[in-house]
């Protein structure tokens, strides 16, 4: 059952008032309070204030006039294709469609066969990505976990090629620096076959952290988004305020402040390059007032990251977005509802690219290989809701009512056979609905040693050659690969 880029947009916590009046105070935000700017921008404060904003350099105020930041947006297309290497996992971000795929920078992994927490490796990463590859309900592979076991500077290159050696889904991820990105610009060429082949067909992204909330730009994150809008890559704008701590307490303020920061990223990637493909990264999220760290498994944050597509959706930009941040610790009851919930949420919302839908746990500081596995059962559930009912002659079926009759038994029908594994979702196996006499037989495993269970029999299948022999010794030839 292909549950990938369906329709979404059932669930609208906004109304088209409520959009219009948040998108005219963010406008407001930006002509009035304006960013501020760390030291290493000064080239994009000149380029902003040639065309017409207004410039404090004593105060380091950039200040965004309405009319410029409106010429400016329009410029961005209302269409980005992010690519796979095998062409059955493309991602069309029109309009309402939904794509639901990895996430996260965690630096801890529940391990396969332990069961304890350890911190991540390259090899952590590569595995992951061979797991989700064979998972079909999660739509691409947005790395999820920093490789611990590898020095910082091999970072960017590394973790790409673990990746794209993994799985031939679409790939995401940051990168430390400008040259980072140009490593990592020269390594896909070569899996591409060259850089226009590339630029064609961008089958990597790259996360660009540009604001540091409220209303502050990142150097290193701006000037890599700059460079990246410049050699055409798609970039997703990430700012992930937190209500309470990094933007104000209420959902609504939190919403403006996000979509003034996303307004000033848009308006300088277009500035940069205009039409370069870009995704609004707005991803709200909640303070635990209690801790003063991230709460990521709260409702609300399910409610706020659905707005998000409204607001995105409304300046005619595909947008980046989460769900299923989880606090639980391990994957046990409230990961599951905290997941469903959110995931549901930014399902029926209409929200185009949903990372951190699978693996997280720990308030995005661990994940757990069979976190996926049930989580790609979560997506898979959630993207069936959209796919909606049927109703037309075939599927209502007169005919069949009338030839089987009062009394009949449709079990053994043409209909029913035609039917019975498509209409209703089967999911992956980790959902165990056999009668209980059949399940203690068999060992009364919960959900989670199930999710073991298919994981280790996805990683113990024969690795499929997603670098021919060629790309991958021609990487090496010129990088060092860790892996």
């Amino acid at each position: 059952m292909d549950l990938k880029g369906l329709a979404g947009g059932q669930y609208k916590p906004l109304s088209e008032k409520d959009i219009q009046t948040i998108h005219e105070a963010a406008l407001g935000i930006l002509e009035k309070t304006g960013f501020t700017y760390e030291s290493g921008l000064e080239a994009t404060a000149g380029m902003l204030e040639a065309a017409g904003a207004r410039i404090d350099r004593t105060a380091a105020r950039i200040r965004f006039p309405r009319k410029f930041v409106l010429d400016h947006i329009r410029k961005a297309p209302r269409t980005v294709v992010l690519y796979s290497r095998t062409g059955r996992d493309d991602l069309d971000l029109t309009e309402n469609r939904v794509y639901l795929g990895t996430g996260g920078a965690a630096i801890r992994v529940i391990d396969l066969e332990t069961g304890e927490y350890r911190p991540t490796t390259l090899k952590d990463l590569y595995l992951l990505a061979r797991l989700v590859d064979k998972l079909d309900h999660i739509h691409f592979f947005l790395r999820p976990c920093i490789p611990t076991d590898i020095p910082e500077d091999a970072y960017d290159v590394n973790m790409f090629y673990a990746c794209m050696k993994g799985t031939g889904k679409h790939v995401m991820s940051g990168v430390n620096n400008i040259d980072g990105f140009h490593k990592v610009l020269d390594l896909a060429s070569i899996v591409a076959g060259g850089r226009e082949k590339l630029i064609e067909r961008p089958f990597i992204s790259i996360i660009t952290s540009f604001a540091i909330s409220p209303l502050k730009l990142c150097t290193a994150s701006t000037l890599i988004m700059q460079e990246a809008i410049r050699h055409r890559i798609p970039v997703a704008l990430s700012c992930a305020p937190m209500a309470g701590s990094t933007s104000p307490i209420t959902m609504a303020a939190t919403l403006a402040q996000i979509h003034a920061e996303q307004l000033a990223g848009i308006t300088i990637c277009q500035m940069t390059n205009p039409g370069a493909p870009l995704l609004y990264g707005g991803i709200p999220g909640r303070a635990n007032l209690n801790t003063m760290g991230y709460l990521g498994g709260a409702v609300e944050c399910g409610m706020m990251n659905a707005a998000i597509h409204q607001m995105a959706h409304h300046i005619g930009v595909p947008n980046y977005n989460s769900s299923a941040l989880t606090d639980s610790k391990i994957p046990d009851q409230q990961a599951a509802w905290e997941k469903g919930m959110t995931t549901l949420l930014t399902a029926m919302g209409g929200c185009n690219y949903v990372h951190h839908a699978a693996g997280m746990l720990d308030s995005m500081v661990g994940v757990a290989y069979e976190q996926y596995v049930i989580d790609d059962e979560i997506i898979g559930m959630s993207c069936k809701v959209l796919k909606g009912i049927d109703v037309d002659p075939e599927h209502l079926a007169l005919e069949v009512i009338d030839s089987v009759g009062p009394g009949g038994n449709f079990m053994t029908h043409a209909h029913t056979l035609r039917h019975m594994r498509t209409e209703y979702f089967n999911g992956n196996g980790v959902s165990d609905r056999r009668s209980r006499n059949k399940w203690e037989q068999d060992g009364g495993l919960d959900a989670r040693e199930r999710g073991r269970q298919i994981a280790r029999k996805i990683l113990s299948a024969p690795e499929l050659p997603f670098l021919s022999e060629a790309a991958d010794k021609a990487i090496r030839r010129k990088f060092t690969i860790h892996l």
